[in-house]
């Protein structure tokens, strides 16, 4: 039942080729993501550090 294959329009691309064209996108979304979140993540990190940690002085 899981194999069994998805019905085909008339004059539609078979669903092996839809699906090749796909992959060979790439994953760019998922790149874009990943480094938007990567960024906001660093931000954070430098705001704490000078909002939070440099106004506080060295330990002594």
């Amino acid at each position: 039942m899981i194999e069994t294959p998805v019905p085909q329009q008339p004059g539609e691309r078979p669903q092996d080729e839809q699906v090749d064209e796909i992959v060979r996108r790439g994953p760019c979304g998922a790149l874009a993501l990943a480094s938007i979140a990567t960024a906001i993540v660093i931000a954070i990190w430098f705001a704490f550090y000078f909002l939070v940690f440099l106004p506080r002085g060295v330990i002594q």
